[in-house]
């Protein structure tokens, strides 16, 4: 079949919205053009088990090309879009133009620090696998600095991991940093004691998960203290800096900060001309097009849309991927004459994991919480992970941690953007004090830490 005589349809985000898109559009008779910036698909709700080493990237994460290599009407092409000529129907990427017949933008959102972006390198947030090993760096090189400062000078810094926010990210992050801390590492350091260290889940608002029903919230706060979270509820953070938070006019130190605060929708919303709301969100048509521009359709993080009662369509996985099969179908009613639909969303329930064994959930008017709850989040984000290969490695992954509690991708990758723990200095002026003879202030070159602990008067031993 000559592909030129076909409508060509340009999908903007290989995200779940994007690639669902695609998908249900490689059944019709139209030529499809995905663009992302990167190469591969990332199953988000699973970037936290990244950040605190429970999974390895490559199997949360998919090549783009190969997820689509069946559909010979569909091709992938990396780059980055610095924007769109509506009028003329024209993509415009880095260095050359696409012209389109229908454009499907899904290029989600990123994470917000609500006016203060100056708190972004002392506060990492999580969404996409480079902020997850970014993460995972910052959570295992506290450990590594304080046993290397225990080490050599009897003591350490306070071991806080401050997470801020407490939707779902936030309350999986820190109930997984409590089991680390206290499940995992103990048995791996020799001067310091992990169990020991302080996980603060830090909310501006009155509640955890405050999309959930009130007894799913109060049994997400009981689970988070039963692994040994501190919840903090109604306090704000005022400032974040090198090594600390302020929360109020209290200030917390902390060895590692993480932002699940607030999100932003991807500038190119704006970049469409069309209408958004505050947090940049596309107002968007009942079929999902934009205003006047019938051709253009916005999903996902970056469409804001309400259902029957009002109330705004959460950013999550569900919509975006029920999103992408309507605008699809909105194509096909197009090409075949027919009316167009409204998009209605229909809810199949929600979860959020705590900890081994910890989970809310909420399926309708059925609430369940625990390891029940726990089970249905462990068996759905199996079933959905992309590719038979991802789900095999994922679940045998969860098993082994389950019965063992080990954490498999400990390690400590690339260079740090901020060093946030100010002891690695300390360190290294404590060991110079050292000489080759166990005397303190010769000048001569500093022991190693070995050395340190062999030849001190004092035994090695663990602090807190």
């Amino acid at each position: 079949m000559n592909t030129k005589s076909r409508p060509h349809v340009i999908v903007v985000g290989g995200g779940f919205g994007g690639l669902e898109t695609a998908k249900y559009l490689a059944r019709l008779p139209v030529q499809i053009t995905l663009v992302d910036r990167k190469n591969h698909h990332t199953f988000q709700p699973l970037l936290y088990q990244v950040a605190t080493a429970g999974l390895s990237p490559a199997e949360i994460a998919a090549p783009i090309r190969e997820i689509l290599a069946k559909h010979e009407n569909v091709e992938v092409l990396l780059g980055d879009v610095r924007g769109f000529d509506l009028g003329r129907r024209i993509l415009k990427l880095h260095g050359f133009e696409l012209p389109y017949d229908y454009l499907v933008v899904a290029a989600g959102a990123t994470h917000a620090y609500f006016g203060h972006d100056k708190w972004e390198p002392f506060a990492p947030g999580l969404k996409t696998i480079e902020d997850a090993l970014e993460m995972r760096r910052r959570i295992l090189l506290a450990y590594e600095l304080a046993e290397r400062e225990a080490a050599l000078t009897g003591h350490h810094r306070p071991l806080n991991f401050v997470v801020v926010g407490a939707g779902p990210t936030g309350v999986e992050l820190a109930g997984t940093l409590a089991e680390i801390a206290r499940k995992s590492l103990p048995e791996d350091f020799r001067h310091i004691e992990p169990a020991k260290a302080r996980v603060l889940l830090v909310e501006a608002g009155p509640s955890v998960l405050s999309a959930y029903p009130d007894d799913l919230r109060q049994s997400a706060v009981k689970q988070l203290q039963h692994l040994g979270v501190e919840v903090r509820t109604n306090s704000a953070v005022t400032d974040v800096r090198a090594g600390a938070v302020c929360i109020g006019e209290e200030v917390v130190p902390a060895a590692a900060v993480l932002w699940a605060a607030g999100v932003a929708a991807s500038p190119l919303g704006a970049a469409l001309g069309a209408p958004i709301d505050r947090a940049g969100r596309v107002l968007v048509e009942p079929d999902l097009s934009i205003p006047g521009h019938r051709e253009v359709f916005v999903i996902g993080d970056l469409a804001s849309m309400k259902d029957a009662a009002g109330k705004l369509l959460p950013g999550i996985a569900p919509v975006a991927t029920q999103q992408g099969k309507c605008v699809a179908r909105q194509i096909a009613a197009d090409l075949a004459g027919r009316s167009r639909q409204t998009f209605h969303y229909v809810d199949k329930g929600s979860l959020a994991t705590i900890g081994r064994a910890a989970a809310v959930a909420q399926f309708g008017k059925v609430h369940i919480s625990g390891f029940l709850a726990w089970l249905s989040w462990l068996f759905i984000h199996i079933l959905f992970l992309i590719g038979f290969r991802n789900r095999v490695l994922v679940m045998l992954q969860w098993a082994w941690s389950y019965l063992t509690y080990e954490r498999s991708a400990r390690l400590i990758t690339g260079e740090s953007r901020v060093i946030s723990v100010p002891l690695m200095e300390r360190a290294e002026k404590a060991a110079a004090h050292f000489d080759r003879d166990g005397k303190a202030g010769s000048g001569d070159a500093p022991m190693t830490t070995r050395e340190v602990l062999q030849e001190s008067k004092s035994p090695a031993r663990k602090v807190s």
